[in-house]
């Protein structure tokens, strides 16, 4: 669950399967909540979860891993780490496009480095309608191509992606990294951050694919 929306996976016949739902919605029909595995960096919704169905970031084998770094983060680095081809041995940088902008360095045997934190997009557009008079949150994404605005939206929406996408770039060495992108918002940043090129990965659902990895880890063990 994160922090504005329920992000589920089905995973079955060694196949997954991706979806998001807003927080006041029912669950799923094809969701049992009572065998759900579940893990949270946002307050919990309005159906009861088993407690004991919960993942948290202490149960994440990572080296240099705190307890209390969010477990979307600690999941992320986990399928990260394992799915990502990395024969020359370079650090992972993770960029997940959420409310907030997480960013987190780990190297490749899987030790955190750390991380930075910054608002997200839509964070950052509800700021900035909240605390100024004329400025409302633009109603269509589209990246403008002119570096330099006249149209107030278009200005908003350039700036606020340059905010993020500059910060992600000056984190980011493609000699020495692989940035990998995820995220409710990865895919709108995808060309931008030009992630059909060599040393940049978009997987949307990397949390997710974590989560999927760490609970078929935990099966071998038991």
């Amino acid at each position: 669950m994160g922090n504005s929306r329920l992000h589920w996976a089905n995973y079955s016949k060694k196949q997954s399967k991706f979806f998001h739902t807003k927080k006041e919605q029912k669950v799923p029909e094809n969701i049992d909540v009572n065998q759900l595995i579940w893990a949270s960096v946002g307050e919990l919704p309005n159906f009861s979860l088993k407690e004991e169905n919960e993942i948290k970031t202490k149960d994440i084998q990572l080296s240099n891993l705190p307890d209390y770094l969010g477990i979307d983060r600690a999941l992320a680095c986990l399928a990260a780490l394992n799915t990502i081809e990395n024969p020359l041995k370079k650090d992972l940088v993770i960029a997940d496009f959420g409310t907030i902008l997480s960013i987190t360095k780990l190297n490749s045997n899987g030790s955190i480095l750390g991380g930075q934190l910054i608002p997200g997009f839509l964070t950052q557009l509800k700021s900035m309608e909240q605390n100024t008079k004329n400025l409302k949150v633009p109603k269509k994404y589209e990246i403008p191509t002119k570096d330099f605005l006249i149209n107030t939206e278009e200005a908003i929406l350039k700036g606020v992606i340059n905010s993020l996408t500059g910060v992600i770039k000056s984190s980011f060495n493609p000699l020495k990294d692989i940035l990998i992108t995820c995220g409710g918002d990865s895919e709108f940043f995808a060309k931008s951050l030009e992630t059909n090129k060599q040393n940049i990965i978009n997987a949307p659902n990397l949390v997710m694919e974590g989560m999927i990895m760490h609970q078929l880890s935990f099966k071998e063990l038991i």
